[in-house]
C-alpha cells in the first residue's frame, strides 16, 4: 500500500499507533466526509471556514465564489491547513476521564493553486458534486460560461498528509473495571432522511437514481 512520506508538520506525535500514512486510508476518509475546515491566515488574523469538497485522484479541489475574500487569499499562495473529521461512537468509560470518541481524522497541508484550464475546472466542480451526491451531476444541468466566470476553483496536492483514528472500547484503569456503572460504545453514522421535492416541482417527476436510498459511502477498510 502507498504510503504518504511522513513530515515533522504531519507526524503524529500524540498516540503515534492511531496515526495512519497510507494513501487509501486517507483518500477513503476523504472520500466519506461531506464537509472539510480550510485554515488560514490572513492579515494576521486566523480563519477556519466549513466549505464541501471533491477529490481527483492525488488533488483536493475546493470551489466558491470568484468574488470570494477565502478563495482569493488561498489562491495568492499562503499556507493552508485542510481537515476532515469522522465520529464513529462515544466511547463511555467507567471514569470521566477516559470518555473518549471513535472517529477518523485527515490534516492535509500545502498551499492551493488556482485552477484556469477550462476542462480542469469543469472537472473539479464536477468532482465536488459526485462527492456529495454521486450521479447528480449526470441529472442536472451543467455550469454555463457565465456561471464558471463567477465561480473560482482551487488545487490542493494531497502531497502532505495524515490520518488518525480511534476505534474499539473504552481503556479504563484496571481500578476502575468494577465500578458499577455501564461502559462501552454508543456507535454513530450519518443517515439520510426522506427527500423533500422542491414546492415548485412538477407533480409527475419523481425523485431520481441519486436521490432514491441516498446513503454516505463507508470506507472499505478495516481500520
Amino acid at each position: 500500500m502507498e504510503t504518504i512520506q511522513q513530515t515533522e508538520r504531519t507526524r503524529v506525535r500524540r498516540l503515534p499507533d492511531r496515526g495512519h500514512y497510507e494513501r487509501d486510508v486517507i483518500n477513503a476518509i476523504l472520500d466519506e466526509a461531506l464537509v472539510c475546515h480550510v485554515g488560514f491566515v490572513a492579515d494576521g488574523q486566523p480563519y477556519v471556514i466549513p466549505t464541501a469538497f471533491g477529490r481527483v485522484d492525488d488533488r483536493l479541489y475546493l470551489h466558491g465564489s470568484a468574488a470570494s475574500r477565502t478563495l482569493r487569499s488561498l489562491a495568492s499562495g499562503i499556507p493552508v491547513c485542510v481537515t476532515v473529521s469522522l465520529i464513529d461512537g462515544l466511547v463511555l468509560a467507567r471514569s470521566a476521564f477516559h470518555h473518549s470518541i471513535n472517529y477518523r481524522s485527515v490534516v492535509v497541508l500545502g498551499t492551493a493553486q488556482a485552477v484556469v484550464d477550462r476542462e480542469e475546472r469543469l472537472a473539479a466542480l464536477e468532482a465536488i458534486s459526485e462527492h456529495i451526491v454521486p450521479g447528480r451531476w449526470r441529472e442536472v444541468r451543467p455550469p454555463n460560461d457565465q456561471e464558471l466566470k463567477a465561480t473560482a476553483v482551487l488545487r490542493l496536492l494531497l502531497s502532505e498528509a495524515s490520518a488518525k483514528i480511534r476505534t474499539g472500547p473504552p481503556l479504563d484503569d484496571a481500578a476502575d473495571l468494577t465500578q458499577p456503572c455501564w461502559a462501552g460504545v454508543i456507535p454513530l453514522r450519518l443517515v439520510a432522511g426522506e427527500p423533500v421535492a422542491d414546492p415548485k416541482l412538477a407533480a409527475d417527476i419523481q425523485p431520481a437514481t441519486s436521490v432514491v436510498g441516498y446513503a454516505r459511502r463507508r470506507a472499505p477498510i478495516a481500520w
